[in-house]
């Protein structure tokens, strides 16, 4: 009799994303459809006290990870803020993504898909269902939130906007499909045009260069653009050798730049003034900052490491790295100021 070798294949562990957790919710809004959410929490999110911006990613099933990931290298590099992402999608195995997108992603309903239409239901959901759910389990600034999407989802994304401004501050939308229903989308722009906003937002939107619909998005961007809507902050890109999938990754990474871009005052001479000196750090080593120029710089010896921007008449930050400066309210020139890297924080009294 022949030994017959049979190879036994190892279990192996599988990979997971440290800081997320999967949570579930069913919606009486829209029709007992259970959500399935993807939740990335802040490194520090334990410890910390203080609310956190929420940025709701669409279509979680593909693009949690993918925004996850961003999110640690802008995070890391100072760019943007720490942030609470949730990711939403579909709950079960055998759940038709297809399908269920274009029943909560479209404005209007199309004889071609019967289940199209439903935008109004899911974004009610997200209102009265999603936002209270979040913002009564975690840490989250319910007056700071983010909606990101691609295709449909950028669809969505931009009919929120059109309709509930107000539902949140920044917009970022990949590869919006414009020509859905006729365009449709230029009735809500038109409704939208005539609104006043009582807080601003921003909005950043791309479409690949291969795009067959590159022509209607760059028509209605042009459309966009000449409104000079005033209290909204717009950003249109057209990214370079992309088709259509390809739009997420440099969409969200630099739309997440842009909703969080920080300002960059120009202060009085006073008060940079005030703060110019030299400083001691826990470990001994000693540090200068400098008026050079009407803006704050960072000097180690002789050697100038960069320059700071205001982002208030108290908070300076840098762009070449993950490096912030705090100086507490005070008359006078101040005793110190709260050094923050990335992982550490301390304060560094002044010596002069």
């Amino acid at each position: 009799m022949a030994l017959v070798l049979t190879k036994v294949q190892a279990q192996y562990p599988a990979v997971t994303i440290p800081g997320s957790e999967v949570r579930k919710i069913t919606s009486k809004i829209v029709a007992g459809q259970e959500y399935e959410l993807h939740i990335m929490l802040p490194r520090d999110y334990k410890t910390a006290d203080k609310k956190y911006p929420v940025v709701y990613q669409m279509d979680a099933q593909w693009d949690f990870k993918l925004v996850t990931g961003l999110y640690g290298d802008y995070y890391y590099d100072g760019f943007i803020p720490e942030l609470i992402i949730v990711g939403v999608t579909w709950s079960g195995e055998q759940a038709n993504y297809d399908s269920l997108r274009k029943r909560d992603y479209t404005p209007t309903k199309i004889d071609a898909m019967p289940q199209s239409g439903g935008a109004d239901q899911f974004l009610a959901f997200m209102k009265q269902e999603l936002f209270p759910f979040i913002e009564s389990n975690y840490k989250a600034d319910g007056k700071n939130r983010t909606l990101m999407g691609c295709s449909g989802g950028a669809v969505f994304t931009l009919y929120t906007l059109f309709t509930q401004p107000d539902l949140f501050t920044g917009y970022v939308a990949a590869s919006p499909y414009i020509p859905w229903d006729n365009e449709v989308l230029y009735k809500f722009e038109q409704a939208f045009a005539k609104k006043r906003l009582p807080n601003p937002v921003r909005l950043y939107m791309t479409m690949g260069d291969v795009e067959t619909t590159r022509p209607v998005f760059e028509k209605f961007s042009a459309n966009m653009v000449a409104r000079q809507y005033p209290s909204v902050r717009l950003q249109s890109k057209i990214l370079e050798n992309t088709g259509h999938s390809g739009t997420k990754h440099e969409t969200y990474a630099r739309g997440l730049q842009y909703v969080f871009e920080r300002p960059q005052l120009n202060l009085a001479a006073g008060v940079l003034n005030s703060y110019a000196g030299t400083y001691q750090l826990p470990d001994g080593r000693t540090m200068q900052l400098k008026n050079d120029n009407s803006q704050l710089a960072l000097y180690f010896g002789s050697n100038r490491l960069f320059t700071l921007y205001a982002a208030s008449e108290t908070d300076f930050y840098a762009t070449a790295q993950f490096f912030n400066i705090h100086f507490d309210n005070a008359s006078g020139k101040p005793p110190g100021c709260w050094l923050e890297t990335f992982g550490n924080k301390q304060f560094v009294k002044r010596t002069n």
